[in-house]
């Protein structure tokens, strides 16, 4: 009877997983997003092959034009290492939620490692330097260059490499804390440098409160 217990709790818990793995890609699927791919392509791609410093803060500017409240304000904006995979890089979130976010990403040293597999899709336009990808299932690498958008997509896994000094605009769209554990594993497992993971849970927090706040002014709450 005991084994027929477990078989039964077994059946059930992945039955609850199948269901809650449906509903949330249901769920990402109709939801509204505030960002669309194409868009943030385009908008980086005017300033690539410009000072990425000065191309990123045009970025940013034009942004806060184009969604008022969805960006973070220059207070809360902050370069914060990211290792994972085995690479080492530096993020400037400008957005995040449950299903989107939006950052300014690079490196100015060589690396390269793992690119993670997500239940997201992440997009990211270059704005100077270079990125080599090589897909998984191939036998040769690809070469990108400023005004590239590279596209990887829900599940995929690739090797990625950037030389120095390669600086980009990423927008990533799915379940978004599915992200978060390649994100911090590095940090948590290797470097344990815990004041930067304090320091990406703290803008990521800011970022939903942020959120929750425009949601609800436009909802006429506030």
């Amino acid at each position: 009877m005991s084994a027929l217990r477990s078989c039964l709790r077994l059946l059930v818990l992945a039955a609850v997983s199948v269901l809650v793995v449906l509903l949330l890609r249901h769920w990402i699927a109709t939801k509204q997003h505030v960002f669309d791919r194409e868009e943030i392509a385009k908008l980086a791609k005017q300033y690539s092959g410009q000072d990425h410093e000065q191309a990123f803060s045009k970025v940013v500017v034009e942004l806060r034009k184009r969604y008022p409240g969805h960006i973070l304000p220059d207070e809360d904006l902050q370069w914060v290492f990211v290792n994972a995979g085995g690479w080492m890089g530096s993020m400037c979130l400008l957005h995040a939620s449950l299903t989107e976010y939006l950052l300014l990403f690079g490196t100015a040293v060589d690396t390269g490692g793992h690119s993670g597999r997500y239940w997201a899709e992440i997009s990211d336009t270059i704005i100077s330097g270079n990125f080599r990808q090589w897909k998984e299932g191939t036998t040769k690498s690809e070469m990108y260059y400023p005004g590239d958008t590279i596209v990887h997509g829900v599940g995929e896994a690739t090797s990625v490499q950037w030389g120095a000094g390669t600086w980009m605009v990423e927008y990533g769209r799915g379940f978004i804390p599915s992200t978060l554990g390649f994100a911090l594993a590095d940090t948590l497992f290797s470097t344990q440098d815990f004041l930067t993971m304090f320091y990406t849970v703290r803008v990521y927090a800011k970022c939903l409160l942020l959120e929750a706040s425009t949601l609800l002014t436009e909802a006429g709450v506030f």
